[in-house]
């Protein structure tokens, strides 16, 4: 079963279906309630806390340009490539999930 919003009509619901809460998620939670992890967190994913769906091509070129940049020193678009991918720490959870929704 997904985990839904209060509204089932929610576009920016995800699909956490046997999910474990992303650790970024998690953190930036506990941080928010001064450094303790909130109550109402657990071991499943909530809309707020799932995973942001990624393409795993998109994510191993990024990974590989960063290694390569790192190894060769020369930038084959490394940061592009990073920045190029969904990111909860740079949009917020609220952005985050608008960026995954389809209507």
């Amino acid at each position: 079963m997904a985990t839904k919003g209060a509204n089932s009509n929610d576009k920016t619901t995800r699909k956490t279906d046997g999910q474990q809460p992303e650790s970024l998620a998690t953190f930036g939670a506990a941080a928010r309630k001064g450094g303790k992890k909130p109550a109402d967190l657990g071991l499943v994913a909530t809309r707020e806390t799932a995973p942001i769906a990624t393409s795993s091509k998109a994510k191993d070129q990024a990974a590989t340009k960063v290694l390569q940049r790192g190894v060769t020193g020369k930038d084959r678009g490394a940061d592009a490539a990073a920045n190029a991918l969904p990111d909860r720490t740079r949009k917020g959870a609220k952005a985050a999930v608008k960026a995954v929704a389809k209507p």
